[in-house]
């Protein structure tokens, strides 16, 4: 079977619409529409019904979508490490907001001045979103906050960073707990912190800002959780009170990671890096 059929296949599902998954892959519609006929006849199954808003998956469809979305990553990723097989010529990087903002822009001249030839390519999401990534072989290495604790997932370096409490210095602070996302590993440990310490009354407040949410906490509208490098970076450590909290048992450090079966052909440089 044509893998390029699957990879067809797979957009128009994603998608839910010939014409959008058309548009993804760069194919014309009418032969996105040729190729889902071809496929359905090798299969000897309709995979898509037609609906006004484009189309859903039949249960034959449903059924394949896993399969073939495992076997078009795999040929993916397979290309990706010929490519680097006797050099490193694409490093894909995930990182969490927060090591985007302290430390990303560092790394990447770093690399960049080191390996020239090198292209990069950079996700930005939560840790949990980045983790997801890297196991599908949608990203090389990843900075995540934490310890993944996943069998398939080696550490090929680890960061300390120093993490406080912020409030306002001249203003009191209401039980308003700010966070970059909802589900964040900073605001989940500052959440459970509160918790623990028996405040279960706490309103929240999300700012996907980190320059926005240290305003915010020193206007008294709450306080926050972040790296001190955040806080220093964008001028507020005289601005704020700062509190260093004890972390019960929570790794909240930053590693960067890989798949140990997709380990980058400069891993032994990325392990080298301070």
């Amino acid at each position: 079977m044509d893998s390029n059929l699957l990879k067809i296949f797979v957009a128009v599902s994603e998608q839910k619409s010939i014409s959008l998954g058309a548009l993804e892959l760069g194919f014309t519609q009418s032969n996105v529409t040729l190729r889902i006929k071809q496929l359905e006849k090798t299969l000897g199954y309709a995979l898509f019904h037609r609906v006004p808003k484009g189309v859903i998956l039949t249960q034959e469809g449903e059924k394949l979508y896993p399969l073939a979305k495992e076997i078009v990553q795999k040929i993916e990723n397979a290309a990706v490490q010929m490519q680097n097989m006797k050099e490193q010529t694409l490093l894909r990087i995930g990182t969490s907001q927060a090591n985007a903002t302290i430390r990303l822009l560092s790394f990447i001249e770093t690399v960049q001045h080191d390996f020239p030839l090198i292209s990069l390519e950079v996700y930005t999401s939560g840790t949990p979103s980045v983790l997801e990534k890297l196991l599908a072989y949608q990203i090389d290495i990843a900075f995540i906050t934490g310890d993944p604790k996943h069998p398939d997932i080696e550490v090929l370096n680890q960061f300390n960073d120093d993490l406080y409490l912020v409030e306002p210095k001249d203003k009191r602070c209401p039980n308003t707990l700010i966070g970059y996302r909802e589900k964040s590993t900073h605001f989940d440990f500052l959440k459970a912190y509160e918790k623990h310490s028996g405040n279960k009354t706490y309103q929240t407040m999300i700012v996907e800002n980190y320059e926005v949410m240290l305003g915010c906490v020193k206007a008294g509208m709450g306080k926050a959780f972040l790296s001190k490098k955040i806080i220093e970076k964008f001028g507020y450590v005289d601005a704020l009170t700062l509190t260093k909290l004890e972390q019960f048992e929570c790794d909240l450090q930053t590693r960067l990671v890989c798949r140990k079966d997709n380990v980058p052909f400069i891993a032994d440089y990325l392990r080298t890096l301070g």
